[in-house]
C-alpha cells in the first residue's frame, strides 16, 4: 500500500492548514535555499583542484636529518660493543 496522488494532496492540504500559509511558504523557501546551497557546494568541490599529499621534508637538527643522526648513533653503538667471548 503506497501513497497515491490523492493521499499526497490531502497531506499537503492538512500541512498547509496546520502550519499556515506563511509558515509553509517560508519553510519551502528555506528548503529551496538549502538545496541551492548544497548544489553550489557540490559544484565547488568538483571544480576545486585536486591536491596530492606530499610528506613534509625531514626536520634538520644541526644541519643533519634525523635519519642521519640515528644511523650515526647505531654505528657508534655497534662499534662500542665488544663481543662476549666465552672464557675457556
Amino acid at each position: 500500500m503506497g501513497l497515491s496522488l490523492p493521499h499526497i494532496l490531502i497531506l499537503a492540504v492538512v500541512a498547509a492548514l496546520l502550519l499556515g500559509g506563511g509558515r509553509f511558504s517560508a519553510l519551502m523557501g528555506d528548503v529551496a535555499k538549502g538545496v541551492k546551497n548544497f548544489k553550489k557546494g557540490m559544484s565547488d568541490e568538483e571544480n576545486a583542484p585536486m591536491t596530492t599529499l606530499t610528506p613534509p621534508p625531514a626536520p634538520l637538527i644541526e644541519g643533519r636529518t634525523a635519519a642521519d643522526i640515528i644511523a650515526e648513533h647505531e654505528r657508534t653503538k655497534a662499534a662500542s660493543q665488544t663481543p662476549n667471548d666465552p672464557v675457556a
